[in-house]
């Protein structure tokens, strides 16, 4: 649902996912979606969302349109008792992921964010190191996530109508990283620079969790950051010096150090036995 890059990204990428067919595509515009379908071979291309809920052979929907829609088009997906993958961010605020989550539950259907760092494999060796205690107990993350485009008051990025700004583009990666690791949060601070139409151009938060941890992280549409992030334990630490959220292997350098007895380093391209798409 949605013809954007992403949603070409997606396609490509569920080539090399086993068991999985793209049955269906569509757009607000026909032109769109067989433009679309042609492109990714996709056997049915559709002028309307609700053609597509109604599409019998399809099981599951990812849906890659703007933020702004994702609360609408998942309840419509939903209620026609079609499963839901919906691209981040997963809404534009809590009271609509509620409501999501409660469908949801109703329809007895599957709904996830699609939010893909979860699950590349150095994330998930950072994960395992954590988790077995490789640099002790986790006191800090830090993250950020930020690039500088041309300011285009209409444009996506910048547009609140489609639910624009930092936080929910880019800011949602340092978030869902840290919620690796720390949880949820107990107490936010944030302080943002909202620019000429009204989004946050970039933005800065700090969280505290309940083990006392705390998370310092930022997003921007208008500055270029390092993209970078850093877990801290009390025993050594893990550092992912740029595009902390790539799958890319050769993109991230993970460093494990231990405090004692002597530094041990490791990196990314060391741990992934297969190679990935």
């Amino acid at each position: 649902m949605g013809t954007g890059r992403i949603a070409g990204e997606f396609a490509e990428g569920l080539r090399h996912a086993p068991g999985c067919t793209l049955a269906a595509v569509a757009s607000r515009r026909a032109e769109t979606a067989e433009s679309f379908a042609q492109r990714h071979e996709v056997p049915s291309a559709h002028s309307s969302y609700e053609a597509l809920v109604n599409e019998p052979e399809v099981d599951a929907i990812y849906i890659a349109t703007p933020h702004s829609m994702h609360c609408e088009n998942t309840l419509l997906c939903l209620d026609g008792s079609k499963h839901v993958l919906c691209e981040k961010p997963f809404a534009v605020n809590a009271a609509e992921v509620e409501t999501m989550i409660h469908r949801a539950r109703e329809k007895q259907c599957f709904l996830m964010e699609a939010m893909w760092m979860r699950f590349i494999p150095v994330i998930q060796k950072a994960i395992q190191w954590v988790q077995d205690g490789v640099i002790g107990e986790v006191q800090m993350v830090q993250a950020d996530f930020g690039f500088r485009v041309p300011f285009q008051a209409e444009g996506r990025l910048f547009n609140p109508q489609l639910a624009g700004g930092a936080l929910l583009d880019v800011g949602i990666y340092p978030i869902a990283f840290a919620s690796l690791f720390l949880g949820n949060a107990q107490e936010i601070v944030s302080l943002p620079t909202m620019g000429a139409t009204g989004v946050d151009e970039q933005s800065a938060y700090i969280m505290k969790y309940s083990s006392g941890a705390l998370f310092v992280g930022s997003s921007a549409i208008r500055t270029h950051t390092s993209q970078s992030a850093w877990i801290y334990g009390t025993r050594g630490r893990i550092h992912f010096p740029t595009n902390f959220g790539s799958p890319n292997p050769s993109n991230v350098t993970s460093m494990a150090r231990r405090v004692r007895p002597f530094p041990c380093r490791m990196r990314a391209t060391d741990i992934n036995s297969k190679p990935w798409k």
